[in-house]
């Protein structure tokens, strides 16, 4: 039996046969398993995909009507704006297969593109409707599945979304399946079956820089998630020699030294990755590292760059409601404005994630049996996520119920000591 077989037949037994049951008690933390650009766009990888943007933008310059070239372009800004996280590929991309639509309005290439830069600037609703329609267009295709699936889990609508990413695992096993079969896992306590599942994923990347620091980084945070500080950093650094300079990496990096105590060192990391790119969650780790190691002053320096981010991102089709509705509720800033945010995120994408976040900004405001309520929803999939444990905790000590707070405040601790640089400490403090 050659090595691929065994390889295919692991993969056989880890993906199917009840694959997105969770084991008994085995707890994991949810990852944002965003590899939808990915799936499409297939051996893009960084260090590559410049010149194949100045490729595709001479053959549109040449041949404007290729409608094929225009839809590759389009998908091409896509993994740009993943790389670089400038959100002006995402309108560059917009028009490129909007220009490509419209040419070939049936083109299956073009929607997927729609669909896939629909989910990245958080339009759920849009990205479903659009993969339902390449679904249609290409019934025995795979590429639709995790699109589909992507779209149904924001949404909330879990059975729909795992049974996607079921099918898509069994046309197309490979890193976009395995990684989507980790957050499945994930989402319903399966650590164990989450951790096999990204391991898959990393294999499946091999040999390819970006996506393979990408998968790393994944299996890295679920680690994080557990507590396991050696293993996270292990994996952390595997992104960095598959990828030098992965900003994810860095961050994730600067979370293990933080935890170990090592600010200074925390700090150096986190100022190589926002020096690289100045993405939100980078920024404000820095700007919370700022903060433990008392530096005030840096630290709101970085924390009013989120604001011009928000500005940038909103300018190029992005919502960002859910996030800056948890970042505004951590840090205690704009209260009532991260509340109306939490509850515009939660009409647009009810799922698990924006039931924790809408909850949290409720307790915050002093809405405290509201968000009890919102806070039993997020945890409905039997999800082990130190965050949302330490806000359960949090809701239940705002309505009184100090003791079954402490219990929560211990369970996150036990899940994950360093679940959070600002609210870990809080959770110590008030579990005994």
């Amino acid at each position: 039996m050659t090595a691929g077989t065994v390889a295919a037949l692991a993969a056989t037994v880890l993906l199917f046969g009840g694959a997105l049951r969770p084991e008994a008690g085995a707890p994991a933390q949810p990852v944002f398993a965003d590899v939808a650009v990915s799936s499409l766009t297939g051996g893009f990888a960084a260090g590559d995909t410049v010149s194949l943007v100045r490729s595709l933008e001479g053959q549109v310059r040449a041949e404007p009507k290729d409608a094929r070239a225009l839809a590759s372009l389009g998908l091409a800004y896509q993994q740009r704006a993943r790389e670089t996280a400038d959100a002006s590929y995402l309108t560059r991309s917009e028009a490129a297969l909007r220009r490509a639509q419209t040419l070939a309005p049936d083109d299956p290439t073009a929607i997927e593109g729609l669909a896939a830069l629909a989910l990245a600037r958080h339009r759920f609703h849009e990205a479903l409707a659009l993969a339902r329609r390449a679904r249609r267009l290409t019934p025995g295709e795979s590429r639709p599945l995790p699109l589909l699936g992507d779209a149904l889990i924001e949404l909330g609508r879990y059975d729909a979304a795992f049974g996607t990413f079921d099918r898509f695992a069994a046309l197309k096993p490979g890193l976009a399946a395995y990684a989507r079969v980790a957050y499945a896992r994930e989402l319903l306590g399966d650590r164990t079956g989450a951790v096999a599942a990204m391991r898959l994923a990393v294999g499946a990347a091999a040999g390819r820089s970006e996506p393979s620091a990408w998968a790393h980084v994944e299996l890295a945070k679920l680690f994080f998630g557990q507590g396991a500080l050696a293993r996270a950093e292990h994996q952390y650094r595997a992104a960095l020699a598959a990828f030098p300079g992965y900003v994810y990496a860095l961050d994730g990096l600067a979370h293990v030294e933080a935890a170990r105590g090592n600010l200074v060192r925390a700090i150096e990391l986190a100022r190589r990755a926002t020096d690289t790119v100045p993405l939100p969650q980078l920024v404000t780790t820095l700007g919370d590292l700022y903060a433990v190691a008392g530096r005030d002053a840096q630290a709101r320096e970085q924390y009013r760059l989120i604001d011009a981010i928000r500005r940038l991102l909103g300018a190029n089709g992005v919502r960002t409601d859910l996030e800056l509705a948890l970042f505004d509720t951590d840090h205690g800033t704009e209260l009532p404005r991260a509340l109306a945010q939490a509850r515009r995120a939660h009409r647009a994408r009810p799922s698990i994630q924006a039931d924790d976040v809408l909850a949290w900004a409720l307790v915050r405001n002093g809405r405290c049996v509201e968000g009890l309520r919102f806070s039993h929803r997020s945890l409905r999939l039997g999800t082990r996520d130190a965050s949302v444990f330490f806000h359960r905790g949090m809701a239940e000590r705002c309505v009184g119920q100090d003791a079954e707070a402490r219990r929560w405040f211990r369970r996150a601790l036990g899940l994950n000591p360093h679940f959070s640089l600002l609210w870990s400490p809080f959770a110590r403090r008030y579990a005994s």
